[in-house]
């Protein structure tokens, strides 16, 4: 089934909000206690997200298959602990469900990424990608990321290690 990538409108921050929780358990609910999964997935509401969809300083688009959500990237403000350069943004999320893993739809959907990034006028994109998440580390290097250092991710209480990359624009 073919995927298509569009800009969400305020009616499907319900679907982005599920499709957020779904595919963050998906990937990594295993990692983590009942209680830390379920306190970090708290954030994503639909008024969350549909505060973010209203917000210029976002720039978001939602995957679909036959019209239903299979996953979704958003660039926001960066929210690293650190202050990057002047004109940077944050690839915030972007995850697939795993039956569109392998697709090619990804490369895609990180065309979109810098090509939208390079348009609102940024120099650099940073994102976070968990240490064990070598797929995801290998994509992000094709891609021209390079790592800068390693983050500390919270899921609830637990404590992950990510490492943050950077492209330059």
């Amino acid at each position: 089934m073919p995927l298509t990538l569009r800009a969400p409108t305020p009616a499907d921050a319900s679907a982005l909000a599920a499709a957020a929780r779904d595919t963050f358990t998906e990937t990594f609910g295993h990692l983590y206690a009942p209680e830390d999964l379920a306190a970090f997935l708290e954030q994503h509401t639909p008024e969350a997200w549909a505060a973010q969809i209203a917000d210029p300083a976002y720039a978001i688009r939602i995957a679909e298959a036959d019209g239903t959500a299979a996953g979704y990237v958003k660039l926001g403000p960066p929210s690293l602990p650190f202050t990057p350069e002047q004109g940077a943004i944050e690839l915030r999320q972007f995850y697939l469900l795993r039956p569109h893993h392998g697709t090619g739809f990804a490369a895609e959907i990180m065309d979109w990424v810098i090509a939208e990034a390079r348009t609102r006028g940024h120099q650099a994109l940073y994102l976070s990608v968990f240490t064990d998440n070598h797929r995801a580390r290998r994509f992000y290097a094709r891609h021209g990321f390079e790592e800068v250092g390693p983050y500390a991710f919270k899921v609830g209480n637990h404590e992950d290690e990510d490492i943050v990359m950077r492209l330059a624009l």
